[in-house]
């Protein structure tokens, strides 16, 4: 795949970026070298290795699901906010 300032601009505009005209050669380059790495690897014989393989045959440690409310922290994210009562954010009423 080829990186060049047509898919550059796509890419912008899918991501919602705007990357400045001084960096712009830097981002085809830096791009490029990406896709070329996808590319050598698309290239490996990963015949007969199982779809699941790992490096550890120990699985991850789950933790208990277990719901906690720390008053501190709801006190601290509202204290930042333009208007809260009773432990809710006020916000303007956007629907009639």
């Amino acid at each position: 795949m080829q990186i060049d300032e047509t898919l550059l601009q796509r890419l912008e505009k899918l991501s919602f970026l705007e990357i400045p005209q001084e960096h712009r050669e830097e981002m085809i380059a830096q791009l490029s070298e990406i896709v070329s790495f996808v590319d050598n690897l698309s290239e490996l014989n990963t015949e007969g290795v199982d779809a699941t393989f790992a490096m550890s045959d120990s699985a991850t440690r789950l933790r208990e699901d277990v719901g906690s409310v720390d008053r501190a922290i709801n006190d601290d994210i509202l204290s930042h906010a333009p208007h809260a009562q009773e432990h809710f954010f006020i916000v303007p009423k956007i629907i009639e």
